[in-house]
């Protein structure tokens, strides 16, 4: 016996794989022959009943025409069923065709062959395949799926093609919460186009970038579900004429998920004789509602096939009158701002229920428009819909209004009988102290043993009022909740007495006050750290005044030497909080020279007092040693910059020496001196100088004028000429022109510049001003 080889083995198995793949060929040529031969058959057919002749001569027509078109018989087959047909499909056929380069037999052949193969099919598996193999496939498709669409919007798998069994066990069923490219096409009653779904959930999502295309399939106006068709990768939107095509492939999954659809539901439907039935059991208004649709399939109107007992007309028409007719005959005004009867045709075309608790309506009675609120509920059952709703009068309305108010406001309202001891509490009452709506309400005899034990006195004093005295009264105390919770509560309680004047009935009201008690210990809290601020500022600012007014006296005496005048002035702040840090000095060195200066510390407060007292003492003890203006500031700077806290000021410092007659200046930062000459008042240059304190090494520059007989020499802060809303070069004008002014004294040339200064600032001023004999 020969032994068999691995060689044999594997030739083996390569003619059983190629014997396999033979047959396989062999089934798909005869489904597409005995689809092609359907049609065919089926265009003989229409050939017999136009021609008025037999089958066979059908048959040798059919072929005749053929031969003279030039084109196989299966796809002239496809021409007649089109041209005899014209509907959705066969319309897509034809604007397929018209803007194809190279039509050849395929877009008519292959519409037909699907639609032959559909109404072959068993199930919506079936019509997947189907679907997949004849129509899709050459698009470029490599998957298909047809969803079913449940009442509640949800979507169950009724077939596919193309994917595995374990990707259709996945997705059998999606819930009505989760949006997918189905979803979309089933909510927006449209093609739903995905040309890259990224994160989007969708079936064969192992597709990363697959593209989606979803239509709704729709009966007679109900969208009975959803063909969903998968493409590998990214895909750029197709035409217009590729779409009709799908949507005529919709339409045929239709067809298969539920049969056509009439003119209208009839009236003996067993879903809609158990609709009437529900409706007769709903204690609101309520209309089953059924389809009318027009000679192109489409929803044109509902037709109100019953209305229950509790329905009332707001025109007053009698039941009988209403039922039977069409929705927008009887009310043509839910078509309006409302939006009620878009509305019922979404939840008829979706199955997906509509809830409003409250909503605007307008009816016309007599032809006047009246507007009602009501809560609306439509939802489909089968192919009729359920419209119920229920007004709210004016005491619901007004019911509801005051809930709102109560829950905003953390009130609840309460009434104890006196009588029976019955106690009846609103919802706001059990969430204020923490219970269940199914406990028992607390009475206001047993209150204090539910609020803290400081306020029993607080609460006894209440209830004497209340019931003893039996007058209106009101308490607040601290709620020991069971949760551990305390709240801050107001109790407010009315009695109600009969003709005897007998307590028959308490009622009242509790209110957290919880944020308000807690608002005033804050604001409390605040106020008394406002006021020991308010305290400590006073202070500062009265040692800070009397520290500036020890050493800058406000009519200081004038200072006298050989040759020269020189008188000073201080005018502080008037309001004292705003005490600053101005100075001046003239003071005669021990070399006999004579050192002037002025200047403004940054700032207000203690701060700027103490500074001003270290600047000003560091100058003079500086200028001690005898050395020029710009030397002194120099060292100023660094006694400022590392000496002092926080230091930033401006100065103008000068030395006069007798003999010469000569004033040797110097700035940092500050305003120039100013000379007045024969009457004509002008500015001295303004040299460079960096202000004291801002950095750690500075120069500065110096200047020298000669004075002669008469001459009038003035130094000042900002405070003189400093005003709101003007520039610093405006200000020295106004300086120069009130300085001309004639005076009888240096004294009264610095206090007629004081008076008629019309700086707005409220600082501190200082003028230093000398004159040479």
């Amino acid at each position: 016996m020969p032994v068999r080889t691995e060689e044999d083995e594997a030739e083996n198995l390569t003619r059983l794989a190629a014997t396999v793949e033979r047959l396989r060929a062999e089934v798909r040529e005869a489904h597409a022959g005995t689809e092609g031969r359907a049609l065919v058959e089926l265009a003989k057919g229409i050939l017999v009943e136009r021609l008025h002749c037999g089958p066979s001569q059908a048959a040798r027509q059919l072929a005749e025409l053929a031969e003279q078109a030039g084109v196989p018989q299966l796809e002239l087959a496809a021409d007649i069923i089109n041209q005899a047909a014209r509907d959705k499909l066969g319309e897509a056929a034809d604007e397929l065709l018209d803007a194809a380069v190279d039509p050849g037999p395929s877009a008519a052949v292959r519409l037909r062959s699907a639609e032959s193969g559909v109404s072959a099919a068993s199930d919506a598996q079936a019509v997947a395949e189907s679907l997949l193999a004849h129509a899709l496939a050459p698009l470029g498709a490599t998957a298909v799926a047809i969803w079913a669409a449940g009442a509640d919007a949800s979507l169950s798998l009724a077939g596919f093609a193309g994917l595995t069994a374990e990707e259709g066990g996945r997705w059998r069923y999606v819930p009505p919460g989760i949006t997918t490219p189905a979803r979309r096409a089933l909510t927006e009653r449209r093609l739903v186009w995905v040309e890259h779904l990224d994160r989007t959930p969708s079936i064969g999502h192992r597709e990363v970038s697959g593209a989606r295309v979803t239509v709704p399939a729709d009966a007679g106006g109900r969208i009975l579900g959803v063909l969903e068709i998968c493409w590998p990768g990214p895909l750029e939107r197709l035409s217009r004429q590729i779409e009709r095509q799908i949507e005529a492939l919709a339409t045929l999954c239709a067809r298969t998920l539920d049969a056509p659809v009439t003119e209208a539901v009839p009236a003996d439907e067993p879903g809609a004789i158990r609709l009437v039935a529900v409706a007769d059991a709903v204690l609101d208004p309520a209309l089953v509602l059924l389809p009318e649709l027009g000679p192109d399939g489409g929803l044109i109107d509902f037709r109100i096939h019953h209305a229950n007992a509790a329905f009332a007309d707001p025109a007053g028409r009698p039941r009988s009158t209403v039922a039977g007719a069409r929705l927008l005959e009887v009310y043509p005004m839910v078509a309006g701002k409302s939006g009620l009867f878009d509305k019922v045709e979404h939840v008829h075309a979706t199955g997906e229920p509509f809830h409003a608790k409250q909503t605007t309506l307008t009816t016309l009675v007599e032809q006047v428009p009246v507007t009602l609120t009501a809560g609306i509920s439509v939802s489909r059952h089968g192919g009729a819909v359920l419209l119920i709703w229920r007004v709210q009068d004016e005491t619901a309305r007004l019911a509801s209004l005051l809930q709102h108010a109560q829950r905003l406001g953390r009130i609840g309202g309460f009434e104890e009988n006196a009588v029976t001891g019955e106690i009846a509490w609103n919802t706001e009452v059990f969430t204020l102290y923490g219970l269940p709506v199914t406990a028992e309400p607390i009475a206001l005899q047993r209150l204090s043993a539910h609020a803290d034990p400081d306020d029993a006195i607080a609460i006894g004093r209440f209830l004497r009022t209340l019931l003893h005295h039996r007058r209106p009264a009101s308490t607040a105390f601290r709620l020991q909740r069971p949760d551990g919770i305390a709240r801050h509560i107001r109790v407010i309680a009315d009695p109600v007495l009969d003709a005897d004047g007998r307590l028959l009935t308490v009622r009242g009201a509790y209110q957290d006050i919880s944020a308000q008690h807690w608002t005033e210990v804050a604001l409390a809290a605040t106020r008394d750290q406002l006021a020991h601020s308010e305290q400590q500022s006073a202070e500062r600012n009265r040692l800070a005044l009397h520290l500036q007014r020890a050493i800058m006296p406000t009519a200081p005496d004038p200072v006298a030497t050989a040759g020269l005048r020189v008188a000073v002035h201080y005018r502080p702040a008037e309001n004292d909080q705003l005490v600053g840090g101005d100075w001046y000095d003239a003071v005669m060195l021990p070399s006999k020279q004579i050192l002037l200066s002025v200047g403004d510390i940054a700032g207000h407060g203690i701060e700027a007092a103490t500074g001003m007292v270290v600047l000003r003492n560091a100058l003079r003890g500086l200028a001690a040693t005898g050395a020029g203006p710009a030397q002194l500031l120099t060292w100023l700077n660094l006694v400022a910059h590392h000496l002092a806290k926080r230091v930033i000021a401006t100065a103008v410092c000068g030395i006069y020496d007798p003999a010469t007659r000569v004033l040797r200046w110097a700035r940092a930062g500050h305003l120039p001196p100013v000379l007045i000459r024969r009457q004509r008042a002008s500015c001295q240059p303004m040299i460079g100088g960096i202000l004291l304190g801002a950095t750690s090494v500075a120069e500065y520059e110096e200047q020298s004028v000669q004075l002669a007989p008469s001459d009038i020499l003035l130094l000042y802060t900002d405070g003189l000429i400093e005003r709101k809303g003007r520039s610093i070069d405006e200000a020295i004008a106004q300086l120069l022109t009130l300085a001309e002014v004639p005076a009888d004294s240096l004294q009264g040339k610095l206090d007629n510049l004081l008076t008629h200064s019309n700086a707005d600032t409220d600082d501190d001023t200082c003028i230093v001003g000398i004159q040479l004999d």
